[in-house]
């Protein structure tokens, strides 16, 4: 074999190699697509499932938090209505996780526990609120009944002190009868 053919066949060997490759490269680029995009269709799954638990999680702790405040006396009207939008995130994350949009689901979960956090934290804040002005008021009443009870104690020592020497001044006033004795 001559040095010319030796470079056609090296040619054609070189030729089919790359072809080769560039086959099994497109393949395996295609496989590839098809088994990520599995994998993160699963990973979707488990990530709004995970992500949907805990805003389920954040909303009951929420609830209950608005529960210990409003029984605590604190005005929740309006961390109600922000309950209200985080149970509507809610319902759409599970909404989009049925229709298998894994992204949306967990965007809305996301927001749902955002919102629930937010709201508990608030609930904290005006249930210790609540508790310190009954506190505050509870020192007040307690206060003024002190002060109460020590204005009626010493008023009525001033009041016995007045009848006292009115008395003693009408006794020592007073003059005896004689009583004559005509038996």
């Amino acid at each position: 074999m001559n040095e010319c053919e030796i470079e056609r066949l090296f040619d054609v060997i070189f030729m089919s190699v790359s072809k080769l490759f560039f086959v099994l490269w497109f393949l395996s680029v295609f496989a590839a697509s098809i088994f990520l995009s599995g994998a993160f269709a699963v990973y979707g799954e488990n990530t709004a499932a995970s992500a949907i638990d805990r805003a389920e999680a954040s909303m009951v702790s929420a609830y209950e938090a608005v529960l210990d405040a409003e029984h605590a006396g604190a005005s929740v009207s309006g961390l109600l209505a922000r309950l209200d939008v985080g149970g509507e995130y809610l319902a759409n994350a599970r909404m989009w996780y049925g229709l298998g949009d894994f992204e949306n689901a967990t965007r809305f979960a996301n927001l749902c526990y955002d919102v629930g956090e937010e709201v508990r934290n608030e609930a904290y804040e005006l249930k210790n609120e609540a508790y310190e002005s009954w506190v505050t008021a509870l020192w007040l009443r307690m206060t003024v009944s002190i002060v109460g009870v020590v204005c009626v104690v010493f008023l009525s020592f001033l009041v016995w002190g007045v009848f006292k020497r009115r008395y003693k001044r009408r006794v020592l006033g007073m003059r005896p009868e004689v009583v004559s004795d005509e038996s």
